[in-house]
């Protein structure tokens, strides 16, 4: 169990990611801070005086209605909130079944590989899934146990660690997209370390611990159990 304990490293780190997550955050932040002043202000307004014309409409006179655009009128130019018209949005693309329960913490996190792209995974210390897990990736946090499952050997390798927030084409050249260049097949993407090296576990052992659904199809998001479960299987091997 001593594998999941927060050391003073990993505090470090984390703390250092956090920083620059944060001040990256603020940079950005900083460019638009004029617009969400006027954003807030006009959408403020807007619900007040939308609140004042229903008084109006319920008044003495019922032909009067009150106009948005008479009383408060739009911005002279368009306003364009950070992401707005973007193609990389975040999408709950996941049924219900593949993802943890909102009441569930995330404890660790599968990725998936086979012989080929494993080797590219642990080469570029990048691990990735395809599009439709961009939402579910996005709530790695740095210091969470990641593990890896290749189907193509049936084993499960780890113990694998984040070193970043789960993004979205953190690295667009690993697993490059043949077809569309400049784009990753894999974009939902972490950066990891190797926590420690482990024998890969076979799949009957594993799989008892994991939640299924669909035949042999397996949750990638574990929840604090599972994970901590697994961390005993590897250390156990190990001994």
């Amino acid at each position: 169990m001593s594998i999941i304990t927060t050391t003073t490293t990993k505090s470090t780190i984390g703390n250092s990611l956090w920083q620059q997550e944060s001040e990256a955050r603020q940079d950005m932040g900083s460019k638009d801070d004029q617009t969400w002043m006027i954003a807030a202000s006009w959408l403020a307004s807007d619900n007040q005086f939308r609140k004042n014309g229903r008084r109006a409409n319920n008044g003495d006179d019922p032909h009067r209605k009150a106009s948005l655009t008479e009383i408060w009128p739009p911005p002279s130019k368009t306003i364009t909130f950070y992401g707005q018209g973007r193609h990389d949005k975040w999408y709950k693309t996941l049924p219900p079944a593949e993802m943890l329960p909102s009441n569930e913490m995330l404890g660790g996190y599968i990725f998936v590989c086979n012989n080929e792209t494993m080797q590219e995974d642990l080469r570029r210390q990048l691990f990735g899934l395809p599009q439709k897990y961009k939402d579910s990736v996005r709530a790695i946090t740095p210091g969470l146990p990641l593990f890896l499952y290749n189907y193509t050997a049936h084993q499960m390798h780890g113990v694998y660690q984040a070193l970043s927030f789960g993004g979205s084409n953190i690295d667009p050249t690993a697993w490059e997209d043949k077809k569309c260049r400049g784009e990753s097949r894999f974009p939902a993407q972490v950066r990891i370390r190797i926590k420690k090296k482990y024998k890969p576990l076979e799949e009957d052992a594993f799989r008892p611990i994991l939640y299924h659904y669909d035949g042999p199809k397996f949750r990638l998001q574990l929840s604090v159990p599972e994970a901590l479960a697994l961390l005993d299987l590897f250390t156990e091997d190990d001994m």
